[in-house]
């Protein structure tokens, strides 16, 4: 395929693009023009086999096939309803897939919509890595601060590892800080919450946050209170989660959060060396 036509054929998918909601969508009537397919009961046999492969991914065809009715002019002021489909990037990726390759415009779509594709699941993908790696945080600073807390009311590291220990007790239903690395393969010396997915880990931030502030409020002394007090916010934390079907115990270890962290900054190091260039 010639660049110019490349060139050309980008610029046109682009165009034909809309938005709505912060969504990127193309709709079923002109994809079928871009694709060069002459009748539309012939595109729609494409787009009947792009959702079937749809359901084969495990994704719900109604997020990426959405059927529409828009009114189309049919001459002396009159209108009629004109069926149609918004598709999704993914859907249009799918609908070339299932395309004859032969044919120029849906070979350039076949690439085209999987780049596409890859770019916006790199971008959610840095999304949920700094959520993770900023929750993280929170909880650091919020464990840092009640560490400080404690030590000014007559606690030592011992009594605030113990603190930390009945609070995952608490969180973890039944389970302490050992015992749930141990389940999920992490090692003794390693921090558990590094390899605890974002929900949990800002489970753990908002049960230390309401310890911090209740420790300050009621000037709770010693280990035994502020143990207490640590366990009951915890506990009240997983039954809030509890609500909407979530056992923290049961989700599954993430990826270590250091060596996110690591690809995060490399990833950073590139963009800006790319841009300086």
């Amino acid at each position: 395929m010639k660049k110019e036509t490349i060139t050309k054929l980008s610029k046109t998918f682009e165009e034909y693009a809309y938005e709505q909601d912060g969504i990127e969508y193309w709709l079923a009537r002109e994809l079928q023009t871009l694709l060069d397919y002459a009748e539309w009961r012939n595109f729609l046999n494409t787009v009947d086999k792009a959702k079937e492969s749809c359901k084969t991914t495990g994704e719900a065809t109604s997020d990426h096939f959405v059927d529409v009715n828009k009114m189309v002019q049919i001459g002396s002021n009159a209108e009629r309803k004109l069926a149609d489909i918004m598709l999704t990037r993914y859907a249009c990726y799918l609908i070339a897939q299932n395309g004859d390759p032969k044919k120029e415009p849906i070979a350039f779509a076949q690439s085209y919509f999987a780049i596409q594709t890859r770019k916006q699941e790199l971008i959610e993908e840095r999304i949920k890595l700094n959520e993770r790696l900023q929750a993280r945080e929170k909880l650091a600073i919020a464990e840092t601060e009640l560490s400080k807390n404690i030590f000014e009311r007559g606690v030592d590291n011992k009594g605030f590892a113990t603190i930390r220990s009945k609070g995952d007790h608490a969180l973890f239903g039944g389970k302490n800080t050992s015992a749930i690395k141990k389940q999920l393969g992490i090692a003794e010396n390693r921090p558990l919450a590094d390899f605890l997915p974002t929900i949990t880990i800002s489970a753990k931030q908002l049960a230390t946050e309401i310890t911090n502030f209740n420790v300050k409020k009621d000037d709770l002394l010693g280990e035994p209170k502020i143990t207490q007090e640590h366990i009951k916010n915890n506990r009240e934390i997983r039954e809030l989660l509890g609500k909407s079907g979530i056992r923290p115990e049961e989700l599954p270890a993430e990826e270590d959060i250091k060596k996110l962290e690591r690809r995060v900054k490399t990833a950073d190091k590139k963009i800006i060396n790319k841009k300086l260039k």
